[in-house]
């Protein structure tokens, strides 16, 4: 089951892992939320070249999961559940980041 939920009117999308039981949240769609870029994936890039402790976490801890694009069409999306998602946010410098780590722990659980 995928949804697209909400956090300060900007989408973010998750999708259920029933096997886990956990929530799987987009990655691009956090960081878009946290940082306002332009470019989320080249953020991406640089925070993991930056971050080498999280560059080496990213492999086994975010997965790619299926999910909808922009386009509405079912494809894979590099995904974190709620702890490893926390994780990446104490990597980003944002004021919106404890708010957001708030909000994630209410949708999350």
């Amino acid at each position: 089951m995928s949804t697209i939920i909400l956090f300060e009117e900007k989408h973010v999308r998750r999708t259920w892992n029933p096997t886990e039981e956990k929530w799987y949240f987009s990655i691009d769609d956090v960081v878009a939320v946290l940082t306002g870029s332009a470019n989320v994936k080249d953020y991406i890039k640089k925070l993991r070249k930056r971050d080498q402790a999280l560059d080496a976490y990213w492999g086994t801890n975010c997965p790619l999961v299926a999910m909808p694009g922009v386009d509405g069409k079912i494809r894979p999306i590099r995904a974190a559940h709620t702890e490893a998602l926390l994780r990446i946010i104490q990597s980003i410098p944002s004021p919106k980041a404890e708010p957001f780590k708030r909000w994630i722990a209410k949708v999350g659980h």
